[in-house]
């Protein structure tokens, strides 16, 4: 497949209303779902499709509470971005497994277990931090 920067662009909206909101989402929804046999086939996942739209339906699932429309449509924006950015190969197989169908929920580890494992993140200060 050709890489198209065009092909999957559309314009930055705003919605007027959660109703609005949630029929763009359910279409965005389709979209990823429908591509998942293309995404396996176009990165030679070793995944079934039926796997890729498991993933698919957590990442929206984990934002369906969401209710203030501005923050929908940031949402939705960066996950056409995400979608578009696949399909038109612009990622690599280690991103789409590691992005898209690794869980991103991290679970909560307590201080020590952290220091048994020698590190504590919340302290590391970054090193272009300026501080």
């Amino acid at each position: 497949m050709t890489t198209i920067p065009s092909r999957l662009a559309t314009l930055a909206r705003t919605s007027s209303s959660v109703a609005e909101s949630r029929k763009r989402a359910i279409l965005l929804y389709r979209d990823w779902y429908r591509s998942a046999p293309e995404i396996v086939e176009v990165y030679a996942l070793n995944v079934p499709p039926a796997y890729v739209r498991h993933a698919i339906r957590q990442r929206f699932e984990r934002i369906r509470n969401v209710t203030d429309p501005r923050a929908i449509d940031v949402l939705l924006l960066k996950m056409r971005q995400d979608y578009q950015e696949t399909m038109n190969c612009w990622k690599t197989a280690d991103h789409v497994m590691g992005i898209l169908l690794e869980p991103q929920d991290r679970p909560q580890r307590t201080f020590l277990q952290k220091f048994y494992e020698g590190r504590d993140e919340e302290a590391v200060i970054p090193g272009a931090s300026g501080i």
